[in-house]
């Protein structure tokens, strides 16, 4: 499941097989992929890898569709929205939270929105100033022309900062999503995500595991997804076919600390303490865009987890790309966010294609790494709980 993504599904295969050659030839692997198709809803699209003589059929679940209605949004709209949702959230003691647990990426947002203000801000000046140097305007019809072109220039200034470095549009119109969603303010990814589930539960039973990974904003929204799998089926997962969660990128707390995620904090409960569901958290502490400091329930201030619940694991940004690109991406702060989906240059770290389409199952390597204190330098770090 991707993140806040308006892009076509086929880009994430365009993306998967790109990585996936690489991999081939950093680990000396057979690793075929082949051509994608949607499914006839047009929910989901499918693939198979071949990795050494293993088959994985791999399946991205849509919601580009519900993305590319929010993004981007008229300015009209933010202009409304967006001092209405933060004025909501600073009075239900939001903030000073969010600003705790999240940290680097509470930064992210909040000098983000401060950018979406000083562009508002300056495009006002901006047009006031050239109004003043227009002769003979002034009186009403100077007070109505200032605010219809600093709307064009606001539109303008938005456009051009929509992209790197600053990814304002996307971040402003990301946030007002994840809070919409939690008040129930936007209900239309619920039909989704129980379509999802219906999509998730089907696979019992005929396939050797399910691994459901959610990147990003899909954090939260697959375990919303898994929720409703276990609520459907309190058996799922107990009857032969091992099933495990992959948190990559994870913004949980950002949306389980709004008071009103009711629904959110509850699936992260109920999935967080079933034993029928492994789970395991991809971390990355160069990832601005995501929340990776701590345990995501502690984080949501719900009770503390069980031990390994979920099993985390720190991957090293050395460890996928050298240390020139590093110095390039660094402030690409989009880009190295799906870092974690590509290749690694090192043949013994944490590879998402890898992962996902070696012969060892995920259930055993998370079994496996909930064991593990430390790897060599060099290699991922996995941490207890309490860490």
């Amino acid at each position: 499941m991707p993140g806040f993504d308006p892009r076509e599904p086929e880009t994430y295969w365009g993306l998967f097989r790109r990585e996936a050659r690489l991999t081939a030839v950093r680990r000396g692997m057979a690793i075929t992929v082949g051509d994608p198709k949607r499914s006839a809803d047009g929910l989901a699209v499918d693939w198979r890898v071949d990795l050494d003589g293993h088959t994985t059929h791999y399946t991205l679940l849509r919601w580009d569709d519900i993305v590319a209605a929010r993004f981007p949004r008229a300015n009209g709209r933010r202009l409304l929205e967006v001092p209405a949702l933060w004025w909501r959230l600073i009075r239900s003691g939001y903030l000073r939270p969010f600003r705790r647990e999240a940290r680097r990426f509470a930064r992210v947002i909040l000098g983000v929105h401060l950018i979406y203000l000083f562009l508002v801000v300056l495009s006002l000046g901006v047009a006031a100033a050239a109004i003043d140097l227009v002769p003979g305007l002034s009186g009403f019809w100077k007070i109505l022309t200032v605010p219809v072109l600093a709307y064009g220039i606001l539109a303008l200034l938005m456009r051009a900062t929509r992209g790197k470095p600053f990814y304002v549009a996307h971040l402003v119109d990301d946030t007002a999503f994840t809070h919409d969603h939690a008040s129930g303010a936007d209900t239309r990814m619920r039909a989704r995500l129980d379509a999802f589930a219906s999509i998730i539960r089907g696979a019992e039973g005929r396939a050797s595991e399910i691994v459901v990974i959610g990147h990003s904003s899909s954090s939260f929204l697959g375990l919303e997804a898994l929720d409703r799998v276990l609520v459907a089926d309190p058996e799922f997962g107990r009857r032969g076919t091992p099933v495990s969660f992959v948190s990559i990128g994870s913004v949980i707390p950002w949306i389980t600390l709004d008071p009103r995620a009711t629904e959110t904090r509850g699936a992260l409960a109920r999935v967080a303490a079933s034993d029928a569901i492994r789970w395991l958290d991809v971390r990355a502490k160069w990832d601005w865009l995501s929340v990776h400091q701590r345990n995501p329930l502690s984080a949501s201030k719900l009770p503390a987890p069980l031990v390994h619940r979920p099993v985390a694991i720190h991957v090293r940004i050395e460890d996928l790309i050298e240390k020139r690109i590093i110095a390039r991406r660094k402030w690409n702060l989009f880009r190295m966010h799906f870092q974690l989906l590509m290749s690694s240059r090192d043949p013994e770290a944490f590879d998402y294609v890898a992962f996902v389409a070696g012969a060892e199952p995920v259930h055993a390597l998370i079994r496996r790494w909930r064991d593990v204190t430390e790897q060599p330098k060099g290699r991922f770090i996995a941490e207890s709980p309490e860490d």
